[in-house]
């Protein structure tokens, strides 16, 4: 079974991105992942500094470390923001991509090897394409393979229902799609 943790990028209360990261985890689950649901407000992450990592490296970050590394996959839910990714998805990033314990610099334990995917909701027409271009490098860098599949939801004031299911056939089919072909590379990168 493919473990894929679902990362959303927004801890705002009724978050677009929030709803996609629910349907997300729907979706894996449909396609017989086990999901761990990763909500950063649950998680103490100072800005990173390389300062404060050598004095001591905050215990949220390693307990996020601990939960990426566990995983086969990761999926990455970020509203963007002035063309980019969420400053608290970037953050969340970075601290777990620090060395901890014998780790080498490069060794990117939480990460390498790992398959991973991207979605993302906007209200522009865009549907959060520019931030999720800048995340794909992101996590290319540290050395995650993601998957060409990804989800754009544009106009996403008006794009969820009241139970926060998609109005539209073909960003929900993407979800779907892109669940399946990260469970499926998930599988195969760990077997």
């Amino acid at each position: 079974m493919a473990r894929i943790a679902v990362v959303v990028g927004s801890t705002r209360e009724g978050s677009f991105n929030r709803a996609l990261g629910r349907l997300a985890v729907r979706a894996l689950e449909g396609q017989g992942a086990a999901v761990t649901h990763v909500d950063l407000s649950g998680f103490d992450l100072p800005l990173y500094s390389a300062a404060l990592e050598a004095k001591a490296f905050p215990p949220d970050a390693l307990r996020l470390k601990e939960i990426f590394a566990a995983q086969d996959g990761l999926l990455f839910v970020s509203p963007e923001y002035n063309g980019s990714v969420s400053p608290l998805l970037k953050n969340a990033i970075d601290w777990a991509s620090r060395p901890t314990g014998e780790e080498s610099l490069v060794a990117l334990a939480a990460y390498r090897g790992k398959a991973s995917a991207v979605m993302s909701a906007s209200i522009s027409p865009f549907g959060g394409l520019r931030g999720l271009m800048h995340l794909r490098q992101i996590l290319s860098t540290i050395q995650t393979l993601v998957i060409p599949e990804q989800v754009l939801v544009p106009n996403a004031h008006t794009a969820f229902d009241a139970e926060g299911n998609l109005v539209e056939t073909l960003p929900a089919t993407l979800v779907d799609m892109t669940a399946a072909r990260l469970v499926a590379v998930a599988r195969a990168l760990s077997a």
